[in-house]
């Protein structure tokens, strides 16, 4: 009598099964095609705050050295991840925060000379004289 309760059941259940999986068609050629083309935008996009961070550089740097705006020069920006609070430029006896910190890596020129700016966190950017990475 038992084996008898199944029998239905076993009759009923593929039904159930063909009715919740619906068609299964292939999904069509564009629905499966990929950009092979070539990005000009970088794959990750750029800390919200660079641009701002790159203008408060040189306006520092100006400020530093006494010279204007237009007198110092962007050499390059490079989108980094800081190993920790130092933002690469860990000063001894000091103790940072051991988490990752996005930022940039800001390099000018003014007079003839190289400085570099790290940026990071919430913190603005700051000269980096002697740079640890």
């Amino acid at each position: 009598m038992h084996a008898m309760r199944r029998f239905p059941l076993l009759l009923v259940v593929p039904l159930l099964v063909a009715a919740c999986g619906g068609t299964t068609q292939p999904p069509s050629a564009e629905e499966t095609a990929v950009d092979t083309s070539p990005s000009s935008s970088p794959s990750s996009p750029p800390p919200s705050s660079a641009p701002t961070d790159v203008v408060r550089a040189v306006e520092d740097l100006s400020a530093t050295l006494g010279v204007a705006t237009d007198e110092v020069e962007v050499v390059s920006t490079e989108e980094v991840t800081w190993r920790d609070g130092s933002r690469g430029c860990a000063q001894p006896g000091m103790s940072y925060t051991q988490a990752l910190v996005d930022g940039l890596r800001i390099t000018l020129r003014a007079g003839g000379q190289t400085y570099e700016y790290h940026s990071g966190g919430s913190q603005p950017p700051s000269l980096c004289e002697e740079p640890t990475e």
